[in-house]
């Protein structure tokens, strides 16, 4: 046989291949060749189906529908949606805005605020919303999962935990003895000396079947297992021996061995001997009387004791019934839902979530309690005259209170008045006017509610600050009634002598003050405090006031302050400043939300107010908050404060007076100029004086000329200002001289006039603020208003006399606090032009384009704080806009709101707005149009190609807030103008229906073209239009809906960037969230002529084109799944995981919870099946490693290496491949395959692939020898070379040509692993040319000519399956029947598959495990190796709780995926038994359902699930005995085999379990015999143990042993076959397998000495030279241990013996004339012959079928392993190579 060349490597190839190891190429390699060839591979687009009409569907088959039990499913709810009033909730007792306030507004601007804050919020309310989210959003969504059962696993148990070995099954009464002998070798190889002899310590127990048992340790800690035992049922005598050793006897076994044991005296040697021989004696008697009766039965109380067979004898006659209830329980009995347990459905952190939406609110920054206690200076003497009472200060003190921001240097407060005086002081001064309540601008509550007395002297403020940080101050300004000059009346508090004549002296001057001159003060001194410890708004409670300094006539204003404040923190300056000894107690508390009892700045109380004298009032103090977009809220109140802060007056060149130094400024505020008018009552009082005056003054500067004031004026402002709205300003000269030296004639004149200014409000219709410069004038004739300067000398108006020229000699300055008056003048222009067009004028577009324009130019702050206001104001222009310039216009300003809004991060406003305040105008036809009509339309043409894109920009990023006002807009349409009754195709008109479909293909461009110019804007337009569309179909007609979805996917294609995939998957998540989705999708027969049933279903399986239109959403789906499942790794976990979310809501939907609803929505989902099984090769994955491979990581080259299952191919000392070939390369080769694809196969998955997926085909099957995968076969190693396995698509020669003509392609899957043998390759691929892939499902729609064969990922395998199995369990067992009754044989065959795949994907691998993997994965989280995309199993963490949690999860996961399997396999073998019977059970199909049985018993299965595995499979072997006790033996050997591993559980529950399963095989196949014999079973038993043994399981312990004695017992126990020879059979197999477990305790010993193990396996198989069945068996094992150890010559040998016994035995079964009559089969694989050739049966079985083959096939080996070595040799010519020849002439021969 010569080698063919190896791969060749021209050198483009090798220059190709080194370049891809350059650093950085690789990606971008993998792309471009992908993109080429994905460029080459014609992507059809799938076909657009045309959807039903769905109003006309309802309406055809409305009796249908009304008749179906589950009607709910099919009809949207009539109450689904309504209108509702929300009443507005503010903090207050009552509204804020004035009771007259709507009366007296003029202004539309006034008006419409007013309406604003006096209206309720406007909700348009969806019954089902909260279904109309992702599943988490569901209510009452999560099962509570503490209450998860807990399952029990063996994989949990402690590895070297054993139960007592003398309590196993031992038996009271029976005869036990212990102590310490001593044990000889008597291995015949070895001659016994006195060194062979170890010390063991000996436990002589009684089995529960009745066997003794003699079982020795290394010491007397029996508790453990034992190091071997010795059965005495196979021992013929004891004998005393001294030839060796001094006190020695023997114990002679049936198969002639022996052991030689000796005591430590002659006394013990004698009492072992006595006690061993008295058993030997039972067990005679015993073996005589069941000769003599026929059976041997135990008595019952033994039976009760072990209780393990009770109720077999009943398992026959019955089983058919018993099984079925059983299955029927477990179908039915309430399970967790699988998707609880889904580690998505765990994650609670989603960032789809929408935000919670609240009603626009009042809101404070940082809000601060001042609490002032008292002022007090060193300066104190009692008042009083008679000079009784307390010692207080000796005149009144007025304190003022304001917030200071040296940061960014302004006065961020209002004025906060208090009056700290003792009563006594207090009435030093002349009382003034009683309080008048009952002013004209008093609020409406005061009357009621607050208590003059209450209000009159406040000591609580709160203020608030919206930026706090360190820098902000609390300043106290203290004034006293004017005497003099500051410096003077300081003067006696600075001493620090306390004399009381000085107190008395400064006491009769304040007196004489407080007489005169009580209502004027003066400034006195100053003190400040920090409030913030930092930036978090911490209060600094512990700093105090600073010392108490005295005012500077100079530096008065409050820029001075702010200056004093800037040095504040510097002691050396301070120091400098004069201080006053006093001290001011003011305290500052942080304010709980339900603090009571206190009013606003407008002194309206809140809801917690208690009308009560006593108690104190607290009054909040406005906060002058920066006028920044960021810190503005839209205004939720009236408030209308307008703050007066009278500055500077320069009056020290006047000539018009004679005296004008002491200057007091009188403020008014006028509504007239005439001579009579009186002042309004609205200037806010200080502390004593009544809530509301008349006027105001300022403080007064001593012989100063040109006085500086730090005053602030607060006046509560009308609601309508109008023209004669002015502030007037009298200035008076008052007299601080009281000297008496004058004439006593002379009246004593306090005050003279001295100038009078004025300032008027309004200017161009606004309010005047900020600062201004007016003249005084002397006199002030009626009508001063009027005066205005004409230039050239003359005026207009009233005489005016000037002063000093008629020079602004007065500073002034105004601070407006309105929510009903803008400083804007855009907006102020804008409504007052529409307050025009409204009363009549007639409104001209351009003119009303120029404002809407300029609105463009609104402040930020403005727009908004006046945001609802503004808004529903353009609303109403839009509605009313009979040009469409106009219209467009009115859109642009409401995007460059909304955009303004969400630059500042203010979003939240805009959600407020409409969910809250926006109200569509009552519609009325003949006048104007809807909102919705006229605001899609200009969407329209604002997103033509030729608009401005910078718009079209804003209006796409922030689309949101345009739909949702159209989806507003709809409904409260329908329901004001009670259109909801209407057919929902006569809701709206069609040029509405036009205009929406308009909008949605002039947005898709924007969408598909723009998204990598301008991101943000198509993802938030893409995302908005999907909410959009979700919402139509509770409104508009469903069939246009579904077809503007159409119109939405067919913008898409196969083959698009991926973030188009992206866009559409978020799209048809978001409109497949409906809270109606399953009436949507109808599921509901869609049959011709009658009305069907629900039951006469035709159910669809496949996606086609009629399922499609019918069930239209789901249909689109899972095409749109089906596509994407050909496309790369990102797009697949996309959709994936879009599909899977949707079944994870209706499994948790309260609506749909019953069975039947559930079974119902599994028939939409039906043809995921046929998705499924078209991609079953991507999905065949068995390994379960929990780290996929890193896209962005390269693997460590390693030789490619096939496994030992298939003999063609052997581990390679020497790599055949080129290295430097990048396995990156072989993913770029296929645009089809994925570079990123990370699947991890095992062994098994190569193996058991069906033929579609690889070259070699081989059986699915699993054989003896490939069992136990994990052990037998050593593939860990292996597995991790086969991590990038994948199979990709290559055309066959002549392919490209036949691709043009014909539509339908031959496709050849090529599996890239076998690649590590260049000339198998070779070979392969010109013995099959052109192996065809199974034509695509019938009815498929996928568009794709070329299906993908690469693996899928682990976490999308799992998320499908998860699909699959909901699916399964939800749907009715008609439906599963229906399916397969189908379903072709392969696709049946796929289905097992899929569902086997089930099991290794879920298998439950242990705590140990997952901790060790949640370290891994948190070490690797730490080294940043771990790809972010790449999410480890969802949740694993590594704390204990984690792992206790992830475990808890996982085992349930693993528990309910094998019952849900179960049910299935439970259900199909019943409906198709007959199916499964053909060929006597020898039939792929139930080969296909066998290996899946079996796989149960193979993964790791709760104690729970593995009783109804046994209780099923006890069913199957009582349906289908023939598969196993006629024909081949495969299946009885594979069953054999992992019963008995069963029997070795740790678990006692599962050992009594498969002992009595296994005796039940063992009875059926009696019974099947005519209970004649069960040599089959017995056989397959032996066979079975044997090759435990060999795979070094470890079986030999004492709860295998126990498991023996339990099948001892049913026999015992079996009342049907007690005259019958079947007991006493079954005591002779459980004999001889403990006769072998004794013979092969030794290798246990010796599993780590691989030459001693083949040592012992030799000699074990030459003793069972008779029977040439196990001793095949036992070479099979050797070959295999040489296989594992690099031996090729020696397994080679093994084989060469098993051939010649082989040919042996069909010498003797006369095989020549079967040889004759049929041709001979060569072109197995080793596997397969392996398989196969295990169907020699002995003397009384059926005679094995093809004889030949096993002949051929032990022939076959040889040459393969010969094949192997040449090939070995040639590549390593250091590989050793010895017994070469031989083997040659033994294979010559052999052929």
């Amino acid at each position: 046989m010569s080698q063919p060349p190896l791969l060749p490597a021209s050198a483009e190839t090798r220059k190709f291949t080194r370049a891809l190891s350059k650093p950085g190429t690789a990606a971008e390699l993998r792309q471009s060749v992908s993109e080429v060839v994905r460029g080459s591979v014609l992507l059809a687009k799938p076909k657009l189906i045309e959807p039903l009409d769905y109003e006309n569907v309802i309406v055809q088959k409305k009796t249908q529908i009304l008749n179906d039990c589950l009607r709910e499913m099919l009809l949207f709810p009539y109450d689904d949606f309504q209108t509702a009033i929300l009443r507005r909730q503010g903090r207050y007792i009552c509204s804020t805005v004035p009771t007259n306030a709507e009366e007296e507004a003029q202004s539309l601007f006034v008006t419409e605020c007013i309406k604003t804050y006096n209206s309720d919020w406007h909700l348009v309310t969806y019954k089902y919303e909260d279904y109309s989210g992702e599943f988490r959003q569901l209510p009452n969504k999560m099962a509570k999962l503490d209450k998860l059962p807990v399952h029990v696993y063996e994989v949990d148990e402690e590895v070297d935990k054993d139960e007592d070995a003398a309590s196993l099954g031992s038996q009271k009464g029976g005869i036990t003895k212990h102590g310490w002998l001593y044990k000889g070798n008597m291995n015949s190889a070895i001659s016994v000396t006195m060194r062979s002899f170890k010390r063991r310590f000996f436990h002589l127990i009684q089995l529960g079947d009745g066997s003794y048992n003699l079982n020795f340790y290394k010491d007397e800690k029996i508790s453990k297992e034992p190091k071997g035992s010795i059965f005495l049922d196979s021992c013929m005598g004891v004998i005393q021996n001294n030839k060796v050793r001094r006190f020695a006897f023997e114990l002679k076994m049936q198969d002639k061995s022996s052991y030689l044991l000796a005591a430590d005296s002659e006394v013990e040697m004698e009492e072992w001997i006595t006690i061993l021989n008295k058993i030997l004696q039972l067990n005679f008697e015993a073996a005589m009387q069941e000769k003599r009766n026929g059976d041997s039965h135990e008595d019952d109380e033994q039976c009760k004791l072990e209780g393990s067979g009770s109720g077999l004898d009943s398992y026959l006659p019955e089983l058919a019934k018993s099984s079925r209830e059983a299955e029927i329980k477990l179908k039915s009995e309430s399970r967790v839902k699988l998707f609880y347990l889904d580690p998505d459905a765990q994650k609670l952190d989603f960032p789809s979530a929408e935000p919670e939406v609240k009603p626009f609110e009042e809101k404070f920054g940082k809000r601060i309690l001042v609490k002032c206690n008292d002022l007090s200076f060193n300066l104190q003497c009692c008042v009083a005259e008679n000079e009784e009472g307390p010692t207080t200060n000796v005149e009144p003190f007025f304190v003022t209170l304001s917030l200071f921001d040296i940061k960014y240097n302004r006065k961020i407060s209002a004025d906060f008045h208090v009056d700290l005086n003792h009563c006594s002081v207090r009435q030093m001064l002349v009382p003034t006017s009683p309080p008048l309540m009952n002013g004209s601008q008093s609020p409406p509550a005061f009357q009621d509610v607050l208590h003059a007395a209450a209000m009159q002297y406040p000591k609580q403020g709160i203020f608030s600050v919206t930026c706090p940080h360190p820098d902000i101050f609390l300043v106290a300004r203290i004034e006293k009634v004017l005497q003099g000059s500051i410096t003077h009346c300081a003067e006696p508090y600075m001493k620090s002598s306390d004399s009381s004549k000085v107190a008395q002296k400064v006491l009769k001057n304040a007196k004489q003050a407080c007489q005169r001159l009580g209502q004027y003060r003066m400034p006195f001194a100053w003190a400040a405090r920090t409030l913030f410890k930092d930036a978090s708004g911490n209060l600094d409670k512990n700093a105090r006031f600073s010392a108490v300094y005295r005012q500077d006539s100079n530096k008065l204003s409050n820029d001075d302050m702010l200056k004093l404040l800037a040095d504040f923190r510097k002691p050396e300056k301070m120091a400098k400043l004069p201080v006053i000894l006093g001290n001011l107690d003011i305290t500052i508390d942080n304010v709980s939300s339900d603090f009571p009892n206190y009013v606003n700045s407008s002194y309206i109380p809140m809801k917690q107010f208690e009308a009560c004298t006593k108690t104190p009032i607290t009054f909040e103090v406005e906060e002058f908050v920066p006028c920044i977009p960021k810190h503005t809220q839209p205004y939720t109140v009236y408030n209308n404060h307008l703050y007066v802060y009278p500055k500077y007056l320069k009056y020290d060149s006047q000539k018009s007076f004679a005296k004008a130094r002491n200057i007091a400024i009188c403020i008014e505020f006028k509504d007239s100029d005439e001579e009579d008018s009186q002042p309004l009552k609205c200037i806010y009082g200080r502390p004593g004086s009544p809530v509301f005056t008349r006027s105001a003054f300022a403080a007064v500067l001593h012989h100063h000329q040109n006085p500086e004031f730090y005053d602030e004026i607060k006046i509560e402002l009308p609601t309508q200002l109008h023209e004669k709205h002015h502030l007037l300003f009298t200035f008076f000269h008052v007299s601080c001289d009281n000297s008496s030296k004058g004439s006593t004639k002379k009246k004593d004149v306090v005050e003279t006039q001295v100038g009078y200014s004025w300032l008027p409000l309004l200017k161009d219709g606004r309010v005047v603020t900020n600062e201004q410069h007016i003249p005084v004038s002397a006199n002030l004739p009626s009508g001063y208003l009027g005066y205005q300067e004409l230039g050239m000398g003359r005026h207009y108006g009233p005489e005016i006399k000037w002063v000093d020229g008629g020079k602004p000699l007065l500073k002034v300055s105004t601070h407006l606090v309105s929510t009903v008056y803008t400083q804007d003048q855009h907006l102020h222009n804008f409504f007052q032009y529409c307050q025009k067009t409204e009363s009549g004028a007639q409104a001209l577009g351009n003119e009303l384009v120029k404002y809407l324009k300029s609105l463009h130019a609104m402040e930020g702050h403005v727009m908004i704080a006046f945001l609802p206001t503004i808004l529903n104001q353009l609303f109403r222009v839009l509605t009313r806009a009979t040009q469409e310039e106009v219209a467009v216009n009115v859109t642009r300003v409401i995007i460059h709101v909304v955009a303004q809004c969400h630059e500042e991060g203010l979003e939240s406003h805009l959600r407020s707005y409409v969910k809250y305040a926006y109200k569509a105008e009552p519609y009325i036809a003949s006048e104007y149009k809807t909102v919705h009509e006229e605001l899609t339309k200009s969407m329209t043409t604002i997103l033509k190609p030729s608009a401005d894109f910078l718009t079209s920009n804003k209006l796409l990023k922030y689309s949101w807030f345009f739909f949702d006002v159209l989806i507003k807009s709809m409904a409260q349409h329908l329901i004001e103008n009670s259109k909801v009754k209407l057919l929902r195709n006569q809701r709206f008109p069609a040029s509405y229906h036009h205009a929406v479909e308009t909008v949605v293909n002039m947005l898709m461009p924007h969408i598909t073209q723009k998204f990598r110019d301008n991101p943000e804007a198509s993802k938030n337009a893409n995302h908005s239009l999907a909410v959009f569309i979700k919402r139509c179909f509770t409104f508009m007609d469903r069939g246009f809906v579904f077809k503007q979805i159409n119109n939405y996917i067919s913008c898409f294609a196969p083959g698009d960037p991926k973030t188009l995939f992206e866009y559409k998957f978020e799209f048809l998540r978001v409109v497949c969230n409906h809270e109606h989705y399953i009436p949507l999708n109808l599921p509901m027969p869609f049959g011709k002529g009658r009305i069907q049933r629900y039951q006469d279903l035709q159910l669809d399986y496949s996606l086609t084109d009629e399922f499609c239109r019918n069930h239209f959403l789901v249909g689109l789906l899972l095409r749109e799944v089906g596509t994407a499942l050909q496309e790369f790794r990102e797009v697949r976990v996309i959709a994936i995981s879009v599909l899977k979310n949707l079944l994870i809501k209706h499994s948790f939907d309260d609506r749909y919870a019953s069975r039947s609803h559930q079974a119902r929505i599994a028939t939409l989902y039906l043809p995921l099946f046929g998705l499924l099984i078209e991609n079953v090769q991507r999905i065949n994955v068995r390994d379960v490693s929990p780290f996929p491979v890193n896209p962005g990581t390269t693997v460590k080259e390693e030789p490619l290496a096939l496994p030992a299952g298939n003999p063609l191919v052997t581990p390679q000392k020497g790599n055949t491949l080129d290295h430097s070939l990048h396995k990156d390369l072989l993913g770029a080769i296929s645009g089809i395959a994925s570079p990123y694809t990370a699947s991890t196969p095992n062994i098994n998955s190569v193996r058991n692939a069906d033929s579609r997926g690889s070259l070699i085909s081989t059986d699915s099957g699993n054989s003896l020898p490939e069992r136990n995968s994990e052990k037998s076969n050593s593939l860990d190693k292996r597995e991790k070379l086969l991590r990038r396995h994948s199979t990709y698509v290559i055309r066959s020669a002549g392919e490209e040509q036949e691709s043009c003509q014909s539509a339908r392609r031959n496709r050849v899957t090529v599996d890239f692993s076998l690649l590590t043998i260049p000339p198998l390759q070779e070979e392969m691929m010109h013995a099959v040319p052109s192996l065809p892939l199974r034509e695509h499902q019938q009815g498929s729609t996928l568009g794709n000519s070329v299906v993908r064969c690469d693996k899928l990922d682990q976490l999308e395998i799992k998320s499908l399956l998860m699909c699959f199995l909901y699916i399964l369990k939800s749907m009715s067992d008609d439906a599963l029947f229906t399916y397969w009754n189908k379903a072709s044989t392969s696709e049946l065959m796929d289905f097992f598959t899929i569902s086997e795949v089930c099991l290794h994907q879920f298998q439950y691998m242990g705590k140990r495990y997952i901790a060790r993997t949640g370290m891994m994965h948190a070490r690797l989280q730490q080294l940043g190796s771990l790809d972010n995309s790449v999410t480890f199993n969802h949740s694993y963490g590594h704390s204990d709780a984690d792992v206790l949690h992830q475990s808890l999860l996982e085992a349930n996961i693993a528990t309910e995926v094998c019952l849900t399997a179960l049910d299935t396999l439970s259900l199909f073998t019943l409906a198709f038994k007959n199916q499964l019977l053909a060929d006597h059970g020898h039939n792929p199909l139930m080969k296909k359902v066998f290996d899946v049985y079996l796989c149960f018993l193979q993964k790791h299965q709760s104690e729970t699930a593995l009783k109804n595995v046994f209780t099923a499979l006890r069913s199957l072997i009582y349906k289908f005995p023939s598969t196993f006790y006629e024909g081949r033996a495969d299946m009885c050997a594979a069953l054999c085999y992992e019963i008995l591993k069963c029997c070795n559980s740790k678990l006692s529950s599962i050992r009594t379990e498969a002992s009595q399963l296994l005796y039940f095989l063992m009875r059926n196949n009696f019974d099947y015999t005519g209970k004649k014999s069960f040599v089959r079973t017995h056989l397959q038993v032996i066979i079975s143990v044997s090759q435990l043994i060999a795979d070094v399981v470890g079986i030999g312990g004492t709860r295998f042993q126990q498991s023996l004695s339990i099948i001892n017992n049913c026999a015992n126990s079996d009342r049907l076959i007690k005259h019958t020879s079947f007991s006493s059979d079954v005591k002779d197999l459980t004999k001889r397998i403990r006769t072998v477990l004794m013979a092969t305790a030794q290798m246990k010993e010796h599993e780590n000495d691989p030459e001693m193990l083949v040592d012992l396996q030799y000699s074990l198989a030459k003793s069972y030279a008779s029977t040439p069945e196990l001793r095949k068996t036992w070479l099979d094992s050797m070959a295999r241990i040489h296989v594992k150890n690099g031996d090729l010559s020696e397994a080679a040998m093994c084989y060469v013996h098993v051939t010649a016994l082989v040919a042996e035995y069909l010498t003797r079964k006369e095989a020549e004339l079967a040889l004759q009559r049929e041709p001979p089969l060569f072109p197995y694989s080793h596997s397969t012959c392996q398989r196969r050739s295990r169907g020699g049966e002995p003397k009384g079985c059926p005679a094995p079928q093809g004889p030949q083959l096993l002949c051929s096939c032990a022939i076959q080996w040889c040459g393969d392993f010969l094949f192997q070595l040449c090939m070995d040799s040639l590549c390593s010519p250091s590989f050793p190579f010895p017994g070469l020849s031989r083997l040659l002439a033994v294979y010559s021969y052999g052929q």
